[in-house]
């Protein structure tokens, strides 16, 4: 990475700011951001950005840029500070990837819950109003049944991704 010859552009007139030169910098905490922070060369330059600003009240704070040294250990500590965090994420996800495990073993079908798994007034009544027939209560037992078999198909292909949760995607 080369070495910059200036601290920062002026963000109106676009001139470089020198290291250890004089700036102007914006009193609201909006313009002064981190990532969207503005410089300003001169007063001027800070009055033309108030009416894109429309700050109610703000004044310019008269700062003093770092020297080239100094810029350079801020960038060093910077990047130092992103490696940590990095290798901390990292740590954490591996250690997170080491507890993941699926719960539970499967249990056998005779262990499973017979229940109806059907709202059996609304499907009764959505037949009714589509149709305008009656519903046998033998249809409810085919249709948990039915739905059963769909519930197996997704938990496998969810097991088959690694995953604890079935999801919409799990059914074809």
């Amino acid at each position: 990475m080369s070495e910059p010859e200036f601290f920062r552009l002026c963000t109106t007139c676009k001139k470089p700011i020198g290291f250890g030169a004089d700036y102007m910098q914006c009193s609201v905490s909006t313009c002064n951001r981190n990532k969207l922070a503005q410089f300003f060369c001169s007063l001027n330059c800070w009055d033309a950005h108030l009416p894109e600003a429309r700050h109610r009240d703000a004044w310019a704070e008269p700062m003093k840029a770092p020297t080239r040294e100094a810029l350079r250990r801020e960038q060093q500590e910077e990047e130092q500070r992103e490696a940590r965090a990095t290798a901390r994420e990292t740590t954490m996800n591996e250690e997170a990837d080491k507890r993941r495990r699926i719960i539970g073993a499967p249990t056998s079908a005779s262990d499973l819950p017979q229940d109806v798994l059907v709202v059996v007034s609304k499907m009764k009544a959505y037949v009714k109003a589509r149709s305008g027939m009656n519903t046998s209560d033998g249809v409810t037992d085919v249709l948990s049944d039915r739905i059963r078999k769909l519930c197996d198909a997704a938990i496998e292909v969810a097991q088959a991704d690694g995953r604890k949760t079935v999801m919409d995607r799990d059914f074809k």
